[in-house]
């Protein structure tokens, strides 16, 4: 008799599945799908970039890249244009009111494993548009980022990607979308190792480098400006130089750390106040109307302004004054709920506090020993490091505009020197800071969401053994035999949790038989909920010198156990999976 073959069903022969199989399970299919979602989000990022730019060429009449480059504002009644964006961004806001808080980029890399929701891309897109269009003191790199990284993530998804592989290609397409923005491929690339994937692993370099250079060819064949052209001028780098440059990696780090939490401060009192959130933008927007009308390098992202900053090399009280106005500008717009990213403004910032720096330094030594546009570049590129938390893709950026290696060495000791001072003492860049104030636990974009899945629910043992509260040690040792299990969780009338008996301590020969159980419990008061997660867990397990936890439900009801040997043993487990596919060990 012929024995029957196995038919392969019809959808694993479809020609869509088969190319989803070759395409999840081949290194060079996801440099080629990363190469296509850079060349995408380059034309993306000049979208973005046109349609923000082609806003402020329509409400301010200023050619395009040069809202901040304006000596002054000669129609004061433009400027209520910025209170009319935020009454529109209001109302993008009280339409979105019901929909949980929006997922960033980096927020989804570590978290959710790459996953962003389309829709939540196209809302941080176009309140950046709108903040920026209108002139806010924001820059559009978080809309580029959301944009190159939300694309990627569908693309993914659609192709049913590993986790890592698509942590992996979320970090290539907000990379090239910053590396388009600049057109500097190295930037971009760094950009998505260092903000959004975490790491420089073997694995990551090829499709994330591909796309970066994707898109950045994208960018130059279109023929758009860069955002920073900046023409150096050959000098010669002392030791002198590195050790004072240093010195102003560690001012802008003061200074980014300093501004940093000012925009928490006041973000924070604006949300304990009566004041609606869709109303928040029209206040932010009034608010920015005089520093607008002081000087309109507190308007947009700033980089026309840093155009002409870095050509003219302008007096240092002019500095010092833009500086704080421009600082003051990004913080209410941020603080009163305008949307956009940091990473131009801080460049700027750093731009003008570089010199500032060098005139000072020259005039205590007595002589000139730095040069204002090295300083220029070394305080942007600290600044951006300090708010970023990108030393590389910063210090790279200043490669990539100048072509000056002796700059780019002296940019990246400052950058490190700013880098490891804003870690030691504030220990977050602008956007984990910002989700800290939100309450989460991301520190960097390293991928944490495994830890966060991993709950007491799922550690737990279902089958822990009960004892009534109200028995004696005699019924509970007849009940529980010595050897048969270490620990017993004592319970209510209705399964309430009650404390946790050690089984050899009810068979202390000292103890007497007919004394409550109660009377030798421990931890009556100490359970966890199914939803603490294993680090948590693991805390509590060293906080309270136990080996055995009751997980109970908002009753108090006891759900079951987690054993502390069986927690450790899951997080090495896992810890080790996670760093296996970090690295793209199989």
């Amino acid at each position: 008799m012929e024995r029957p073959r196995f038919k392969q069903p019809v959808y694993l022969r479809h020609p869509v599945y088969r190319s989803r199989s070759w395409l999840r399970t081949s290194d060079l299919s996801l440099i080629l799908v990363a190469t296509a979602i850079g060349a995408i989000a380059g034309l993306v990022t000049i979208a973005i970039a046109e349609l923000a730019h082609g806003l402020q060429h329509l409400f301010y009449g200023v050619g395009i890249n040069r809202l901040s480059a304006l000596a002054s504002i000669r129609h004061p009644a433009k400027l209520l244009f910025l209170p009319l964006g935020g009454a529109i961004l209001g109302g993008v806001y009280w339409l979105s009111r019901k929909r949980p808080a929006l997922v960033d980029v980096v927020e989804a890399n570590a978290l959710h494993g790459g996953r962003i929701p389309k829709y939540d891309t196209l809302w941080v897109c176009l309140q950046t548009i709108i903040s920026n269009g209108f002139g806010a003191s924001v820059g559009l790199e978080a809309a580029y980022a959301q944009a190159g990284g939300g694309i990627a993530s569908v693309a993914g998804r659609w192709l049913r990607l590993r986790r890592a592989d698509m942590r992996r290609l979320v970090g290539a397409g907000a990379g090239a979308a910053i590396g388009a923005a600049f057109a500097a491929p190295l930037t971009g690339a760094f950009y998505g190792f260092e903000v959004v994937i975490g790491a420089y692993t073997p694995a990551a370099i090829a499709p994330v480098t591909a796309a970066a250079l994707a898109a950045a060819l994208v960018t130059r064949a279109s023929g758009e400006t860069p955002y920073l052209i900046v023409a150096s001028v050959p000098e010669q780098i002392t030791t002198i130089d590195y050790l004072l440059f240093c010195g102003l990696g560690v001012v802008c780090a003061v200074a980014g750390i300093l501004m940093m939490r000012a925009q928490t401060l006041i973000e924070r009192w604006i949300a304990r106040s009566p004041l609606p959130k869709h109303w928040a933008p029209v206040i932010g927007g009034l608010l920015m109307i005089p520093l607008a009308w002081t000087s309109p390098q507190a308007l947009s992202s700033g980089h026309g302004a840093l155009r002409l900053e870095i050509a003219l090399e302008p007096a240092f009280t002019f500095l010092l004054f833009v500086f704080a106005l421009k600082a003051l500008a990004s913080i209410v717009s941020l603080s009163f709920g305008f949307r956009g990213g940091l990473f131009f403004a801080s460049l700027f910032l750093g731009s003008l506090l570089g010199p500032v720096y060098a005139q000072v330094a020259n005039a205590l030594i007595g002589h000139p020993v730095l040069g204002n546009l090295d300083a220029a570049l070394v305080g942007m590129a600290a600044f951006a490091t300090t708010v970023v938390g990108a030393p590389m893709s910063v210090s790279l950026l200043v490669l990539e505009t100048t072509h000056d290696f002796a700059v780019t060495g002296v940019v990246i000791a400052a950058s490190l020197c700013a880098s490891a001072f804003t870690r030691a003492n504030f220990g977050y860049s602008f956007s984990t800071w910002r989700f800290h104030m939100r309450g989460s636990a991301i520190r960097s974009p390293r991928d944490i969401g495994w830890i966060k899945a991993l709950t007491a629910r799922r550690l737990m043992r279902r089958d822990a053994t009960l004892v009534p509260e109200s028995a004696t040690i005699a019924e509970f040792r007849a009940k529980v035999p010595l050897g048969s299990t270490s620990r017993v969780l004592l319970a209510g009338p209705e399964r309430e949790y009650c404390g946790i008996v050690e089984t050899a301590r009810a068979y202390d020969p000292a103890l007497d038989p007919e004394a409550p159980v109660t009377s030798i419990a421990q931890l009556e008061e100490d359970a966890i909920p199914p939803s603490t997660d294993i680090a948590q867990v693991l805390d509590c397990f060293e906080q309270l010198g136990t080996e055995d936890l009751a997980v109970v439900d908002g009753r108090g009801r006891i759900l079951g156990v987690v054993t502390e040997k069986y927690a450790h043993r899951r997080y090495i487990e896992e810890s080790e999976k996670a760093q296996s596919a970090l690295f793209g060990e199989s």
